[in-house]
């Protein structure tokens, strides 16, 4: 007698996983299982059976009714015998059993695919046999000025043994990942090919400062602009800003630009701006300078240490 398979377990997806999450939680196991790579002992028979549970649920009409066995009571590790009836979904009952390259249960249900022709196109396993499966992915770093990031560009790289133009988005940041599909080792037997992951770096820029998604910009002034305030042009990567000093600005004090920091990408908003103050003095004093400081320090009580 033959058992009722749960397939849904088989692959680790719930009973409505959609068609896109059956597939990856195929590909994952295969790669996990393919008797070629495997240092499990039981990989080839793990390996027929995530195939198998893969054939009855990629194809929407045979997921159907197998699902239709579901709901009429048939439970895992039940002895299966097929409804009267029963034609599986290739309309030859079960008179074809042992063609598949499966088990017994999977032709039962769907009587058989066509003999080898049908095993090579589902990847099941064989010695010397092709299996269809996706090529390894490929990581490459890549570094990126601070203008690409603003503005968006392409980069060279060479991964893979192969050179290729790779699109920067706008407003990807330091140490984010983007994903080239289909740009990794190509796919065996057919397999599709595996996907490319770039790791973003941002190369150190001589005016800005990235603070996340925020740009420091820093910005000498006197000390006559931090005592009376000004009204000064400060550049940002999206172009100069007037920005107003107030009265009595100290070092380090920062003035927000709203939206002047890095571009919204994917789920990442849109940064700012933060210009940073820094008071400077001459290097070199005149006579007339150093008289205006001296009374100044007569006149002012003043002590920024108390």
């Amino acid at each position: 007698m033959t058992e009722f398979k749960d397939y849904y377990s088989i692959l680790g997806v719930a009973e409505d996983a959609s068609q896109d999450d059956i597939k990856k939680a195929y590909r994952r196991l295969a790669r996990k299982y393919h008797p070629d790579v495997s240092e499990e002992s039981d990989a080839e028979a793990h390996f027929k059976e995530i195939g198998e549970a893969y054939e009855a649920l990629k194809d929407p009409a045979k997921r159907r009714q197998y699902d239709e066995l579901r709901r009429s009571g048939w439970r895992p590790g039940d002895q299966f015998q097929p409804p009267p009836g029963w034609s599986g979904d290739m309309g030859g009952g079960f008179d074809g059993a042992g063609v598949s390259g499966f088990g017994d249960f999977f032709d039962m249900l769907f009587g058989g695919l066509g003999g080898q022709r049908g095993h090579q196109a589902r990847g099941a396993y064989q010695q010397g046999a092709p299996f269809a499966q996706a090529g390894r992915d490929l990581q490459a770093k890549v570094t990126v000025d601070l203008e690409t990031v603003f503005r968006g560009g392409s980069e060279r790289i060479a991964v893979g043994g192969k050179t290729l133009n790779v699109k920067i988005p706008a407003g990807v940041g330091d140490g984010q990942r983007i994903r080239l599909s289909g740009q990794g080792e190509p796919g065996t037997g057919g397999g599709p090919a595996g996907h490319l992951y770039l790791d973003i770096s941002i190369k150190p820029h001589p005016r800005f400062k990235l603070d996340g998604r925020n740009v420091l910009i820093e910005c000498p002034i006197t000390p006559s602009e931090a005592a009376l305030g000004a009204e000064l042009e400060v550049p940002t990567p999206k172009g100069n800003v007037s920005i107003k000093i107030p009265p009595s600005s100290s070092s380090h004090q920062r003035l927000r630009l709203k939206g002047r920091g890095l571009p919204a990408h994917g789920q990442h908003p849109l940064g700012d701006a933060f210009v940073v103050l820094r008071i400077k003095l001459p290097p070199n004093l005149s006579a007339e300078e150093k008289s205006h400081y001296e009374a100044l320090a007569t006149l002012s009580d003043f002590n920024p240490r108390a």
